[in-house]
């Protein structure tokens, strides 16, 4: 079972997440399908941004043990609906990216579509910067 699955918007950064938190090196690729990597599972955008594909996000979260939502801050419109933890029977956090792109405004934005989401906790990361990653990458090992 990996450790966390990404969901989020086309690029909010999931894949990143995904070779940080493997130690890999950082390079861009439009994710067409779900990626299995050593400790998380990286999914298209456009699962998330079209909810008729709620059902492959489903079924692909059964393999992880916690789902991460991710929502990049500097992002103009929210795509997730109220409620969409609700969906999952295990632990929803939200992962806020692109802080140091974004002002504190935009970060309290993220933070309120996260919440109605209804994610159990919430991480500011910028993964360019490593600003949060140690905080989040320690809480997914404890789980």
């Amino acid at each position: 079972m990996k450790k966390i699955i990404f969901m989020g918007k086309t690029g909010c950064g999931k894949t990143t997440l995904c070779q940080k938190l493997d130690q890999l090196e950082l390079k861009y690729k439009k994710t067409q399908s779900i990626d299995l990597y050593t400790d998380a599972i990286d999914t298209p955008g456009e699962y998330i941004e079209n909810r008729g594909f709620y059902n492959a996000l489903i079924v692909a979260a059964s393999d992880a043990k916690t789902i991460g939502v991710v929502y990049d801050a500097t992002q103009e419109r929210n795509y997730i609906a109220p409620g969409f933890a609700s969906r999952f029977p295990k632990e929803v956090i939200g992962i806020i990216t692109k802080i140091n792109l974004a002002t504190e405004t935009q970060i309290d934005y993220a933070s309120e579509m996260l919440g109605m989401i209804g994610v159990n906790k919430i991480f500011k990361v910028d993964t360019i910067d490593n600003v949060g990653i140690d905080e989040l990458f320690k809480y997914l090992e404890s789980k």
